[in-house]
């Protein structure tokens, strides 16, 4: 029996033989607009990933001998494939974190889009959280909890999943450097710091995590996964998601007074929550690109001049930190980890701090190994991410519709050596 679990919901275990058949092997016909769970070990399941690009995935280069093994174990529960006698479900979007995050190797992203919802009327958003907003779980343990978008939402989006590479050294970024750096931006496209409750700390941070910069550290990030995409409850998020909002059909599954699932190791202390944090925050960031050519060159230099480096910033620091790995590092993530307003490239989902038109500026590090592109995956190509910039986005777009062909190619060709 898996450690973290030592009664591993008595309720649930009764019924999970058949219904992980269900979910796992038998792939019987699912709902409309949703796809099937997928088997162990077929193409694109839970324990597949893609085979990893030199360099991407990697500890952090000047890690110590302990911080390396807490990167080896935490790397482990990153792959683990769950079930649910492990606490999967009874809600969930895949059995693994490796799933999501496998491409250009572990730690990065995946063409796997979850589906957001809400309701906005008047301008105003609802989340519509008694209805299990604004997360749509795609799969469950049995077929009586597969969740439908309600009848009350007028509002869907699509979200791949962010790359985690050097992740640490973005959380290790002060919170007073991020809000700084905002009031150094061009007012016409001044972005501003996103300010969450940290639910790790119960303090407010600035957000820098997801696409809405609606977390302020690795372990509220983990946290939040494990619980919302995995369905494993934990001591931040110790409740299991109910089927659209029915608490009374998840009562039948879960007992209301099982265990949290995530329990801490004997030996270590640690839950899987943390080890995810500690394998995450030691990332290495994505590899660095080529020697610099006459094409690149004059493409950084397009790329300021048309207004990217204006949000993308190229460079922050980290701070002080108990980590010598981590502390007092230049980090160039091609990001001010500022959330904007993107017009009509926002999602429509209100998250965090971020309004329903605000999106946390991507960072670019990383770009040519990577793809699709923006938080839906829309773009095929970085191309076409650029030109669909739009808000306070979209003066940069049109400075790049204006270059020449050629100059849009060294623009391009510096992208790809982040």
């Amino acid at each position: 029996m898996n450690p973290r679990i030592p009664h591993a919901r008595p309720a649930l275990l009764l019924l999970c033989a058949l219904a992980s058949v269900y979910s796992l092997r038998s792939q019987p016909p699912v709902p409309q607009g949703r796809p099937a769970p997928v088997a162990p070990g077929a193409p694109g399941a839970p324990g597949a990933p893609a085979p990893a690009v030199v360099g991407f995935g990697l500890v952090l280069a000047a890690a110590t001998a302990a911080e390396k093994a807490e990167f080896t174990a935490g790397s482990g529960d990153f792959r683990t494939v769950e079930t649910p006698q492990t606490g999967l479900g009874p809600l969930f979007n895949n059995t693994s974190c490796v799933v999501c995050h496998s491409a250009p190797a572990p730690g990065g992203t995946s063409h796997n889009a979850v589906t957001r919802f809400g309701r906005t009327e008047d301008g105003v958003f609802d989340p519509l959280t008694s209805l299990d907003g604004t997360l749509l779980h795609a799969h469950a343990i049995a077929p009586a909890l597969l969740e439908v978008v309600p009848s009350e939402s007028n509002v869907q989006a699509k979200r791949i999943p962010t790359p985690l590479f050097g992740a640490g050294l973005l959380e290790a970024i002060p919170d007073a450097t991020i809000e700084a750096n905002a009031s150094e931006e061009p007012e016409s496209v001044r972005g501003r710091a996103a300010m969450v409750a940290d639910v790790a700390s119960g303090e407010e941070r600035v957000g820098r995590f997801g696409w809405k910069a609606q977390h302020a550290t690795l372990l509220s990030f983990s946290a939040d996964a494990l619980n919302e995409e995995i369905g494993i409850t934990n001591r931040l998020f110790p409740k299991a998601a109910a089927p659209d909002g029915n608490e009374a059909l998840l009562a039948k599954y879960v007992s209301p007074s099982a265990p949290i699932e995530d329990q801490p190791n004997s030996k270590t202390g640690l839950s899987e929550i943390d080890r995810l944090a500690n394998f995450m925050r030691l990332l290495a960031p994505p590899p660095a690109g080529g020697a610099p050519s006459a094409s690149t060159v004059a493409g950084q230099k397009l790329f300021v001049s048309t207004g990217c480096a204006s949000c993308h910033t190229p460079t922050l620091e980290t701070g002080p930190n108990s980590s010598a790995a981590l502390a007092n590092r230049s980090v160039a993530l091609y990001s001010d980890l500022l959330v904007h307003d993107m017009g009509a490239l926002g999602d429509g989902i209100a998250q965090g701090d971020a309004s329903t038109k605000e999106m946390r500026t991507a960072p670019l590090w990383g770009l040519g190994a990577r793809g699709p592109y923006l938080h839906d995956g829309r773009a095929q190509t970085v191309a076409q991410a650029i030109l669909d910039h739009a808000g306070q986005g979209a003066a940069s777009s049109a400075a790049y519709s204006g270059l020449t062909a050629s100059e849009k190619q060294q623009l391009l060709a510096f992208l790809g050596t982040l």
